[in-house]
Parts: structure tokens; sequence; C-alpha cells
């Protein structure tokens, strides 16, 4: 059976902007404000509004973020931070920075979310933090987390990378756990280009992250090119070159007021995806949670390859040949070369979180998809499974 292909190649992932992000960056530009200024306060503001944090901290990346929150709770070299193998390269590397060791724990097979039930077996008196990600924009089971936490006195800090708008039980992402670190890279649900935000409520650690994003100079140091600012500044720590442009930051204010609408045809195409696989025993589609809403930055569609005569590699080649991208979601830290010359970690030691990256493929789902693209999706996916069924 021949596989139709549409004409054009459909990008596994796309940003959604218009006019709006290009009047908000026009703004920065005809200001004078290009670098941090008043966008990126007024980014700041509303995105922590949004999610319900009492701070909110723009910076470069989810990883300067993630790095941030580790220095502000006082990581030390030797120190123990336990977090998921099945996530992207940034979620151990920042732990790494501190010369600390990131404590892996194999993932719930459904969600692929870390297993709440295995973190209290590896706490040592050497551990400092949880870092749990919300895979895919599915929130973890965090009332278990956060009960362990408290007993053995452990901030949390939140991978949120993939997380806008996640809500778990009623309550958005970003208002849970004691940090909570969001990414805006190109493909996420929202997007500045490059950019992350630092949610906390605690104060102490907000301004220490503020201060650290920004070469470690006191207080405010971008006012100092204000009129209310000053030319003197103090460098109370080595800090880091982690701001947000307010150019960057102009995109974010027009990404964030399309949230709603952008999150709503995410989950559309989902609903289409889901409808359209769940009647196929080779293929098992994402799980949700019934009391939480998934973002939907990825769909991470499973194969079930002993029903299949081709691999996960055969497969995505067969959808790319159809004109349709496609990506795999992720290949465990655990296997990379790093990890296993570093800690001596074998594939088996996480078993779950590699026997379902071995069949794990992620769709495009994005807004700016239309039903056409969709449907294009759905019958190469269908299309494939039928020509490759055992």
């Amino acid at each position: 059976m021949e596989v139709i292909t549409r004409k054009d190649f459909l990008p596994f992932a796309l940003p959604d902007i218009d006019d709006t992000e290009i009047v908000e960056v026009t703004e920065a530009l005809r200001s004078g404000w290009v670098t941090t200024g008043p966008k990126t306060k007024q980014f700041e503001a509303d995105f922590a509004s949004v999610v319900g944090a009492k701070h909110a901290i723009a910076v470069n990346s989810c990883t300067a973020a993630m790095h941030l929150a580790l220095e502000a709770i006082g990581l030390h070299p030797g120190d123990e931070v336990i977090t998921t193998p099945y996530t992207f390269a940034a979620t151990a590397e920042v732990i790494r920075y501190f010369d600390a060791r990131p404590v892996f724990v194999d993932v719930d097979r459904r969600s692929l979310n870390i297993d709440p039930e295995r973190i209290e077996a590896v706490i040592t008196n050497r551990t400092k933090a949880i870092i749990p990600v919300h895979i895919a924009g599915l929130p973890v089971d965090m009332d278990p987390v956060i009960a362990i936490a408290k007993r053995h006195n452990l901030p949390i800090i939140e991978d949120a990378a993939h997380s806008f708008p996640t809500k778990y039980k009623g309550r958005l992402v970003g208002g849970i756990g004691d940090f909570t670190c969001f990414s805006f890279y190109a493909t996420k649900t929202i997007t500045t280009g490059e950019g992350g935000m630092i949610c906390t409520g605690n104060d102490e650690w907000a301004e220490r992250c503020r201060i650290m994003s920004l070469h470690g100079i006191s207080k405010d140091a971008w006012k100092r090119y204000t009129a209310e600012g000053s030319w003197y500044y103090e460098i109370v720590a080595p800090g880091y070159k982690y701001n947000l442009t307010d150019i960057a930051a102009g995109m974010g204010l027009a990404q964030l007021r399309k949230t709603t609408t952008m999150h709503r045809r995410r989950d559309e195409i989902a609903r289409a995806y889901n409808k359209a696989f769940a009647g196929q025993v080779e293929l098992e589609i994402p799980t949700e949670r019934s009391d939480s809403q998934h973002a939907w930055h990825l769909y991470m569609l499973r194969l079930n390859l002993e029903r299949l005569d081709i691999d996960r590699a055969g497969f995505i080649e067969t959808l790319k040949k159809s004109n349709i991208g496609a990506s795999v979601h992720f290949i465990p830290l655990h296997i990379h070369p790093y990890y296993r010359e570093t800690f001596g970690y074998r594939p088996e030691d996480f078993p779950i979180a590699y026997q379902e990256y071995l069949r794990e493929i992620s769709l495009p789902i994005y807004s700016k998809m239309n039903d056409e693209d969709v449907q294009d999706v759905i019958r190469a996916v269908v299309d494939t499974v039928h020509q490759h069924r055992r």
C-alpha cells in the first residue's frame, strides 16, 4: 500500500508569530531600550500575575533559570540533587556546574514523569533538592513530591520548560514548588526566541536570583541608565550574564496575550490525534491527568513495536518521506557518553526510561498548524501503521 505524501514538508515545530510580536519588538527598538528595561519588567509582572507567583525573574534561558535557582539554595560540590533521566540535557548539567551529583530516579511508565514512589529511597544526607520535570506539559503528581520534600526539608525546583500553561489540580504550574523554571525557546508554547523565567514565592531567593542574573551587581542594576538611576553600583557576588532583553520581552508580552488561543489550538490538535490513534493497537497515545491541564508542548506517541515490522527510526523515516517532520523525546541522560563514563551508568539502570525511549515518537503539535496539516499527520501515521503492521 502506497503512503500518500503531502506536497510540502511540515516542520516538527514552528513559532506562532504575527504582527503583535512585530509591534512590541518595534516599540522596544524605537524606545532605545534594547536590553533589560521596562518591557522586561512588565513581562515579569504580567507572567507572575498569570501563574500566581509572588516573584518572576526573566532570564535568557530555562537553563539559566535552573542554574540560578540551585545557586540561590547554596548548592555545593559533593551535594546531590534528585531528578529524572528522562529529560533534556539542561536538567542535569546545571547540577554538574556545581560539581554536585545528579541522582536519577526512574519514571512512571504511563506519564514518563519522575515516579514519586521511588524518590525517598535515594535521599541521603547529601541530598539538597529535588528537580521534577513536567514532561511534554503533563504535570508531575506533585502532592507526594511536596510531602517527601517537606519531610526531608528539601526545596523543589520544578523544570517547567514544557509547562506553560500546565495546571495541576486547578493551579497553574508556576506557583506550586519553591522554584519553577520556564523556557521560552523557539519551539515552546510561548516564545521569546531564547529566554526563560524563574518563579518563586521566597523573597530572599528571588533577590539572590535577580542579583546573580546580572553579574552579581546590587539591586536594580538595570536602572543605572535611567533618570532615577545612579552610576554607582556594587558587586556583591561573582554573578552571571543571564538577563533577558527588552526585544525578547516584547515578544514575550505579545505571546503571553495569546496564551489561551494558542493553548486551545494545541489541545484541539491533541484531541484529533487521540481520536485517530486510540483505535490503532500498534500505537499508544499520551496519558493525561483527569485533575489537571496538559500544556501539549509535545505530543509523545509510543509505538508498540512488537506489532510492527519496522523500528522507531524506520517509522520516522517513513513519515519524513511523507513530508512530515517528527522527533524523539528524550534520549535518557544515563545512556549518553558523559553520564556513562562519569558515573558508570548502564541502560538497564533505569529500565523504564530506557525502554519507553526506544518506542517514543513526537509528532508536530503547534498552533500554526491548520486542519489540513493535522489530517496530513494523521494520514501519514495511520498509513505507516497499516503498511508495516505484523
